[in-house]
C-alpha cells in the first residue's frame, strides 16, 4: 500500500501538486532511489533487449547463409533472402521429384525380384522333385529327334540338287 500511496505522491507532483516539506520522509527519498534505479533498470532492459533483437538477426542471417550454401545454384553466389527462398522452393520441389521418380524405380525392382525369386522357388520345386531331369531329357530327345529331320530333310535336299546338276543335262545345271 505504502507503495501505490508513494505513487500518488509521485503523480501529484508530476501534475503540479506540491508537497510540503513535511511530507517528505525517509519513503519519499526511498522512491526517488527506486526510480532512479527503473531508469538503470529500463536503459539495461533496453541494452538486453536490443541484444537479444541483434542475436536473433544475426541468427536468421546465418540461417539464411547456410541454406544458401546448401542450394547447388546459389553455392558460394551472394543472393537476397527472397531469391534464396525460390531458389529453395525449387531446389526442394526438384528433389521432391527425384525421390518419387526413385521410389517408383525401387517398387518395379521390388516386384522384379519377387518375381525371380518366386521362378527360383519354382525352379528348386521341379529340381527337388526329379521332374526337371525328366524335363531336360525330354526336351533334349525332342530337340534330337528334331535334329535328325531336320538332317534327313537336308540329305534330301542335296540328294535332289545333285540330280538336277546331273552332267548329262547342262540346261539344268546352269539355271540353279
Amino acid at each position: 500500500m505504502s507503495l501505490d500511496l508513494d505513487l500518488e505522491q509521485f503523480n501529484e507532483h508530476l501534475n503540479g501538486t506540491s508537497i510540503g516539506v513535511d511530507d517528505v520522509d525517509s519513503q519519499d527519498a526511498d522512491m526517488t532511489v527506486n526510480i532512479r534505479h527503473n531508469g538503470q533498470n529500463q536503459a539495461e532492459r533496453r541494452a538486453h533487449h536490443n541484444a537479444l533483437e541483434r542475436k536473433r538477426r544475426d541468427h536468421i542471417k546465418g540461417s539464411f547463409s547456410d541454406l544458401r550454401d546448401v542450394i547447388p545454384s546459389l553455392k558460394g553466389e551472394k543472393a537476397s533472402r527472397a531469391h534464396v527462398l525460390k531458389a529453395a522452393t525449387e531446389y526442394i520441389r526438384n528433389i521432391k521429384s527425384k525421390n518419387l521418380l526413385h521410389q517408383k524405380t525401387i517398387e518395379e525392382l521390388k516386384r522384379q525380384n519377387s518375381i525371380v525369386e518366386l521362378q527360383i522357388r519354382l525352379l528348386e520345386r521341379v529340381k527337388e522333385t526329379g521332374q526337371y531331369t525328366r524335363h531336360i531329357n525330354q526336351n533334349n530327345h525332342q530337340q534330337q529327334e528334331q535334329l535328325t529331320k531336320i538332317e534327313l530333310e537336308l540329305n534330301g535336299i542335296q540328294t535332289t540338287r545333285n540330280l538336277l546338276t546331273n552332267e548329262n543335262n547342262p540346261t539344268i545345271s546352269s539355271h540353279i
